[in-house]
């Protein structure tokens, strides 16, 4: 299927690794220039390299979107380029933390990373979007926004916050052609979850081969229809399909992508 995403320039914020460089590897490879984030130059330029080698577009902004400073070296970077008709609004950052390890800090610190750094970018990108009639906003959620766990409470808050803000700034933006749409992964196999689950797969009983481990893995932490954890281009496929004119008629939506964990008609 032809995405039509050729004529489109996007920034993928927090694309060095994970789900964000799947995505900006994705968008490239369907034809889009690609802007790789991050806040070590040195990764984001081997990415962008590696796109290019591919055959794809590829440019680099560098900044930490934790300060307005850095969020405007990365908006005036990816605009060197052109203007940008999609903002994936990916980075983000969390601590394995309880309600009684989580202290006010954290949660400060964490709304400001997962939270404030995505309004940063809207902020500086989605006005000239709305000028020119055409532009895609996408952020990447998480079932744990609505069906939240009992550790990490400060994260779940920031996933509930991203998908709040996606859905007003979806009715802020009625009848300009500019969409905003939410990405929900569920429990996705990138290599520090694998590397954490074969860690502890001994003392869990899991096995040793790394099937043996994914299937019980799965069963004990984060059940679902598919008996498995996501891959990043199943992520990156959502995304996708979001940023690219066949999906015009969606707005202000949540496309989960999490194997049925989330157990909601909704």
């Amino acid at each position: 299927m032809d995405l039509h995403l050729a004529e489109r320039r996007a920034l993928v914020t927090g694309s060095t690794s994970g789900l964000g460089e799947a995505t900006a590897r994705m968008l490239a490879a369907e034809g889009a220039a690609v802007v790789v984030h991050g806040r070590d130059a040195g990764r984001a330029r081997a990415i962008a390299d590696d796109i290019i080698r591919d055959g794809g577009r590829a440019s680099v902004a560098v900044g930490d979107l934790t300060t307005d400073e850095g969020a405007d070296a990365v908006a005036d970077a990816a605009l060197a380029g052109g203007p940008v008709d999609v903002l994936v609004n990916n980075a983000g950052a969390y601590e394995h933390l309880s309600w009684a390890d989580a202290t006010s800090e954290a949660w400060a610190v964490t709304y400001d990373q997962n939270v404030i750094s995505g309004v940063r970018m809207i902020q500086r990108l989605v006005p000239a979007m709305r000028e020119r009639g055409w532009g895609r906003v996408i952020t990447i959620g998480g079932g744990l926004g609505g069906q939240p766990m009992n550790s990490h409470p400060q994260y779940n808050a920031t996933l509930a916050a991203r998908h709040n803000l996606a859905v007003s700034l979806a009715r802020e933006l009625k009848g300009t052609g500019v969409t905003s749409n939410v990405v929900a992964p569920g429990a996705i196999l990138v290599p520090a979850v694998r590397e954490l689950l074969t860690g502890i797969a001994g003392d869990r009983g899991w096995g040793e081969t790394w099937p043996e481990i994914e299937a019980a893995s799965v069963r004990e932490l984060v059940p679902n229809d598919t008996d498995r954890f996501g891959r990043p281009d199943e992520i990156a496929g959502a995304v996708a399909y979001l940023c690219g004119p066949l999906a015009d008629y969606i707005s202000g939506a949540s496309l989960r992508v999490d194997g049925g964990t989330v157990r909601s008609v909704q």
